[in-house]
């Protein structure tokens, strides 16, 4: 599977405009998926909304540091954006993505099973074409803004720009 997405992202790079130097990427914000019996009893953490806030803000600026992406300011579609369930909105986040310029969109959502156990879902979308061009969720144990940071980064490095993750090395 690890194979396939990479394939198909590095695919993807190819098939962009011949004039674009780097695709143009929209981030939106993470979104909290609350499962837990806590999150049912007591409603939203102002520290959970806090770190994905920060998840967020990392995630833009490991990514435009990278070189790889243009980032896009997702400004003008924020509210819209905030009102919507990105994750279930019958492809909103590729419609949002659109209207700001943005070749590829990227949202994510960080499941909430109880305080010891999280799990951060990024995906990444052509907005051409709709398709799913990255998936990866990494588990978090504890819900701290250490175990938040570390998946972050984790995801970006190791996994979103390394492409050949999982891929056999050529010989």
């Amino acid at each position: 599977m690890r194979a396939r997405l990479a394939a198909i992202f590095l695919s993807l790079m190819g098939s962009l405009p011949a004039h674009a130097d780097t695709p143009k990427l929209a981030v939106f914000d993470f979104e909290l998926l609350d499962t837990s019996l806590q999150g049912e009893m007591s409603g939203p953490r102002k520290d959970e909304q806090d770190r994905l806030m920060r998840a967020g803000d990392q995630l833009r600026r490991e990514l435009a540091e990278s070189g790889k992406f243009q980032l896009i300011d997702i400004a003008p579609v924020t509210a819209a954006a905030h009102g919507s369930n990105l994750q279930a909105c019958g492809g909103c986040d590729v419609r949002y993505a659109d209207q700001i310029g943005a070749d590829l969109v990227l949202t994510g959502v960080v499941q909430k099973v109880s305080n010891l156990i999280l799990i951060m879902n990024i995906y990444m979308r052509d907005v051409h074409t709709g398709r799913v061009v990255a998936a990866m969720n990494a588990d978090m144990r504890g819900n701290t803004d250490e175990s938040w940071t570390r998946v972050t980064s984790y995801l970006v490095h190791d996994r979103l720009l390394a492409p050949n993750y999982g891929m056999p090395k050529p010989q």
